[in-house]
């Protein structure tokens, strides 16, 4: 497995940005899809978000229409675009890319708390 690296996590208030950035290290190969997922407190990780090498993307309802994937395949990186950010939104947000044999790879996560 290789290491995936989040940044970009914070305390933001209600209705404001952040933008989530993951690297890899030491991969020069590209993985067959990369993604983001999330877990709040006392609740179970779920999917937030994923892109494939084609580019096709996928959103969980809650965060259509602000949120925004995107990856860079060249640098097998992937950014999470999060804006009108509610208290919801609040969890550990974590990158994980999916090998072609279908391995997958996670990274430590960065919080994102949304509070007045």
């Amino acid at each position: 497995q290789v290491p995936l690296v989040e940044s970009g996590g914070g305390l933001v208030q209600p209705g404001g940005s952040l933008r989530l950035s993951c690297t890899t290290s030491g991969r020069t190969s590209s993985f067959y899809a990369m993604g983001w997922y999330r877990q709040a407190p006392g609740k179970q990780r779920e999917v937030v978000a994923t892109i494939t090498s084609s580019g096709s993307t996928n959103y969980a309802e809650s965060v259509k229409g602000r949120f925004t994937i995107s990856r860079d395949k060249d640098r097998n990186t992937v950014s999470l675009a999060m804006n009108s950010l509610r208290p919801e939104d609040t969890a550990v947000y974590y990158c994980n890319g999916v090998d072609w044999n279908g391995s997958s790879s996670w990274g430590q996560g960065t919080r994102v708390a949304v509070s007045s």
